[in-house]
């Protein structure tokens, strides 16, 4: 694992440089796969900005994935998702781009990616994307 992209054991996580940093931690904290069929994580504090008006949108991020030989450790899923805070996107492009990221981070068997924005201005979004091997 690099040094640069390890997370520190305990305290405080240092900000995210940028998606595509986040996204080599994300693939250099994976960790071995235990006997286990299916990993469901969800993330219900997720922000990034709306590339149109620069506004917030908020949500949530669910994950499900068949592991392969390795799985997402959680506190680097955390970090990966906080490099998105400042990032224009929609949340459509986002799903695609988390499950590209999954895929790139630990070669699952298959992966399920659904972003569920809160409801602004009338509509709420749930953008899903798959991949499988």
């Amino acid at each position: 694992m690099s040094k640069e992209n390890e997370l520190p054991h305990s305290g405080p996580l240092p900000r995210p440089e940028s998606p595509q940093q986040a996204r080599e931690t994300l693939r250099a904290e994976a960790f071995s796969a235990p006997d286990v069929q299916q990993v469901k994580l969800s993330a219900t504090e997720f922000t990034a900005i709306c590339p149109r008006t620069g506004q917030p949108d908020f949500g949530t991020v669910e994950i499900v994935y068949v592991p392969g030989k390795l799985c997402v450790e959680s506190k680097a899923l955390k970090y990966y998702l906080w490099s998105f805070r400042d990032e224009g996107a929609f949340c459509e492009s986002l799903a695609a781009r988390i499950a590209d990221d999954i895929v790139y981070a630990i070669d699952p068997e298959s992966v399920s990616v659904d972003v569920v924005q809160n409801v602004r201005g009338g509509i709420g979004i749930v953008a899903s994307a798959r991949r499988l091997r």
